[in-house]
């Protein structure tokens, strides 16, 4: 299987690169700046450098030929104003849904937030409440699209420790703490299971087993 990451140098996406290599699969991910593509090769990564802010869609699109899925863990990051989480968050997650349409790559999963699917409250600080609209905004395009298999994949607040390979996946999981390794493996085990497609799974930890969940998960 060849995936293309966008947002390739994220901390997902290099744990996500490092899952797809080390079981044989081919990786790419976009990347921003070329100084970062040392850091794809060392996961198992093809870097490859492309602007989603400002490439064509026909651009991304070559850079997906051939791929056989597609994963968007783009986001402008923190220290990014306003502006950025429209034009990363929302308008670089169409465009590359834009390409992966182009490019013939059915299989879409788009990494986004728990908290997207509705409009934040008040008192919400206006950058974040800025980033989960775009991030609603997003996946409302992505499951727009008759052409992609896509799912929405919502993870609760990113924590950095080890894994636990025990997670809770479903429509609806309430609050709750996920770490980045369950999130990429659990993208892995997402593009293995075509019956998520067209599913929006909110994902926190749990006591359930990665491919336990994704199965249960499937329509």
């Amino acid at each position: 299987m060849r995936t293309v990451v966008a947002g390739g140098h994220g901390q997902i996406a290099l744990r996500l690169e490092r899952l797809l290599a080390a079981r044989g699969d081919t990786v790419a991910g976009l990347i921003r700046h070329p100084g970062q593509a040392d850091d794809l090769r060392a996961a198992g990564a093809e870097p490859i450098t492309c602007d989603l802010e400002s490439a064509s869609a026909t651009e991304v699109a070559a850079h997906l030929a051939g791929a056989d899925a597609a994963v968007f863990a783009a986001g402008a990051g923190p220290g990014s104003g306003i502006g950025r989480k429209d034009t990363v968050d929302r308008g670089a997650a169409a465009l590359f849904a834009d390409a992966a349409e182009l490019a013939g790559v059915r299989r879409f999963v788009i990494v986004s937030s728990m908290g997207a699917d509705t409009d934040p409250p008040a008192g919400t600080d206006p950058v974040f409440a800025a980033y989960l609209r775009a991030k609603g905004a997003a996946d409302d395009d992505v499951r727009a699209r008759a052409g992609l298999d896509w799912t929405v994949l919502r993870p609760g607040r990113l924590t950095d420790g080890p894994g636990t390979g025990l997670v809770t996946l479903a429509a609806g999981t309430g609050r709750g703490d996920v770490t980045r390794d369950d999130v990429a493996a659990v993208i892995v085990a997402l593009l293995d299971a075509p019956g998520t497609a067209g599913s929006t799974l909110e994902l926190i930890g749990g006591r359930t087993s990665v491919v336990e969940a994704v199965t249960a998960a499937q329509r």
